[in-house]
């Protein structure tokens, strides 16, 4: 976005013995009646400038720069790591216990959310400690949300799910086919800035078998991140026929509003006394509201 500066120049003019005409600066009268000038927006990034940005807040935390880091991290920062949902503060904390000494990236990938906000996807190895305990290398699939925030383009979301090296649980199977559920007739147009509600809205829509409804609240870059692998629009879809939706419970709604047009919702789903910690990207595509992104991150096995 082009930066749009007002000039406005006076001139003094002192000659000593000598008195000069009076003047009319011209500017000044035809500025008179102008607004104010507001800091302009930061320019979107590029894909590289986010991957910087994002590599930035790792070598922080390499570095045990905990200013750095944290001012890197918008106020209303959202983590979801293994251990459940975090806020700024409790991420600031809990990550002063983990000692990076390594990080290897790999599979970057962006995704303009609108003027104002980006996604990052990308995945990581790391040589690291928690607690002196040691961490497994992984590989780890992350995925981050940047957003401007009066002029300056902060973190606001972020997500680890490590890969699994085994092949996932079989989905419970479907007894029989539910009876229909009004979220049959629901159409892309029904989605809203109320992302909580959109996320509710895709599990009655999983419970009537109604895929083809789901697929049309999808961005046609959607992109899934799971333990066992990453998946575009048509992958999502079909991974999620077949399974029983009616046995899993889902609990701990939250959304957090990057901007008007875009919204993340967390939650968590358990499933079998499996837990999972689940969250989506919700974005305004030309009036409709669509699903940018979503990813699911197994809770710790409590040792």
């Amino acid at each position: 976005m082009k930066k749009i500066l007002v000039l406005i120049c006076f001139v003094l003019i002192a000659v000593a013995g000598c008195t000069p005409k009076p003047t009319v600066n011209t500017n000044t009268v035809a500025n008179a009646n102008q607004p104010a000038e507001t800091k302009p927006a930061a320019a979107m990034p590029s894909e590289s400038d986010i991957i910087a940005k994002e590599k930035a807040t790792w070598d922080a935390v390499k570095k045990k720069d905990w200013d750095a880091f944290g001012a890197m991290l918008a106020s209303d920062y959202v983590e979801v790591l293994d251990s459940g949902v975090h806020d700024k503060a409790a991420a600031l904390t809990g990550v002063k216990d983990f000692d990076l000494s390594e990080v290897t990236y790999a599979d970057w990938k962006m995704i303009p959310v609108d003027k104002d906000a980006a996604l990052i996807t990308y995945s990581v190895t790391v040589k690291a400690k928690y607690k002196g305990q040691d961490v497994p290398p992984g590989p780890y699939r992350e995925a981050s949300a940047w957003v401007n925030r009066n002029g300056q383009w902060l973190a606001i979301y972020y997500q680890e799910t490590i890969a699994s090296k085994e092949p996932p649980p079989p989905p419970p199977a479907e007894k029989k086919a539910p009876a229909a559920s009004p979220a049959t007739t629901m159409k892309p147009g029904d989605a809203s800035s109320d992302v909580i509600a959109n996320e509710k809205m895709v599990w009655d829509l999983f419970k009537s078998h109604n895929y083809d409804a789901f697929a049309a609240l999808l961005a046609p870059e959607f992109m899934e991140i799971e333990a066992d692998g990453v998946y575009d629009k048509a992958g999502s879809v079909k991974g999620v026929q077949g399974m029983d939706a009616s046995l899993f419970t889902l609990s701990d709604w939250k959304a957090t509003k990057f901007d008007d047009d875009a919204s993340l919702v967390t939650y968590t789903v358990t499933v079998q006394g499996q837990k999972d910690y689940h969250s989506s990207v919700w974005a305004n595509r030309n009036g409709k509201w669509l699903a940018l992104l979503h990813q699911g991150t197994p809770a710790a096995k409590v040792k």
